[in-house]
């Protein structure tokens, strides 16, 4: 019951971010600098990406973080990057610069406040708000002088401004069901691989999608944000295809043509590494 409750509350407040997103004008954020070359410097998140995330060793595993074995060492190297990315003001760089920013910051906040709070079953369990159901509400940085949440990241920037759904597949929370954490830093350089290559391994993965039998069982953020793959089930294959693998996408096409239903599940467990 629970976990149904929770399901229909973050189904509920994604689709409020989706109005708020498309109504609320754009004008802060939505600015940029094509010329500057300075681009910004992720090199201590790469640190703490090398030594503590365990990276997946086949395509059956998922990425998990060694956040028990984190020194108090490189816990202020990852306060020092969070304190030097909210020192910058994103307005000033380029559009690539910035995604890559924003996503690396929405990351590196979540590791930071499992770290904070560990140890934790979930990050669910995390939240100062009454009834809340994980972090996500909760101001965790502040850029250009305006207090952020996670929320705020993703649903008022990353999503209205860049509109590609691959953003789904780049900022992680910290739990099973979610796509990989990255092991290699966002930047301007390499922010379109990445968010291909993420869409790559989440689809091609059974939290992603299976087939069971003439029924798909995809991930509960196809539902959460359906109107990112296209708003119905015929658009959402369509995306799926896109980054199957040939195995995948020729039971996707026999899906297509003889639809079964399409069934939603999530793990919320912490991607921790034993």
């Amino acid at each position: 019951m629970k976990t149904v409750f929770l399901s229909l509350f973050i189904m509920l407040t994604s689709s409020f971010y989706s109005v708020m997103s498309v109504a609320k004008p754009l004008s802060y954020w939505d600015k940029s600098v094509p010329s500057m070359a300075q681009d910004v410097d992720h090199s201590q998140w790469q640190q703490i990406l090398n030594r503590y995330l365990v990276v997946a060793g086949d395509e059956t595993a998922i990425n998990l973080f060694n956040y028990q074995g984190v020194t108090r060492a490189d816990k202020v190297i990852l306060k020092q990057y969070l304190t030097q990315l909210q020192s910058i003001n994103p307005l000033l760089h380029t559009k690539s610069q910035q995604q890559a920013y924003w996503i690396n910051l929405y990351n590196a906040l979540t590791v930071q406040l499992i770290l904070d709070n560990y140890p934790v079953k979930s990050i669910t369990k995390l939240g100062e708000r009454f009834f809340s159901f994980g972090p996500w509400d909760d101001d965790a940085a502040k850029v250009n002088g305006k207090a952020l949440s996670l929320n705020d990241i993703e649903h008022e920037i990353l999503r209205p401004i860049w509109k590609d759904p691959r953003i789904h597949y780049a900022v992680n929370c910290a739990s099973y069901g979610c796509p990989n954490l990255s092991a290699t830093a966002f930047t301007s350089q390499n922010v379109e691989q990445q968010l291909t290559a993420g869409a790559y391994a989440y689809i091609n993965h059974p939290r992603g999608v299976t087939v069971k039998g003439d029924d798909l069982e995809v991930s509960s953020i196809y539902k959460w944000y359906a109107e990112d793959f296209g708003d119905n089930e015929k658009a959402l294959v369509t995306h799926l295809q896109r980054y199957a693998n040939p195995a995948l996408k020729q039971a996707l096409l026999m899906f297509q043509q003889s639809p079964g239903d399409i069934d939603y599940e999530y793990d919320w467990r912490l991607n921790k590494a034993e």
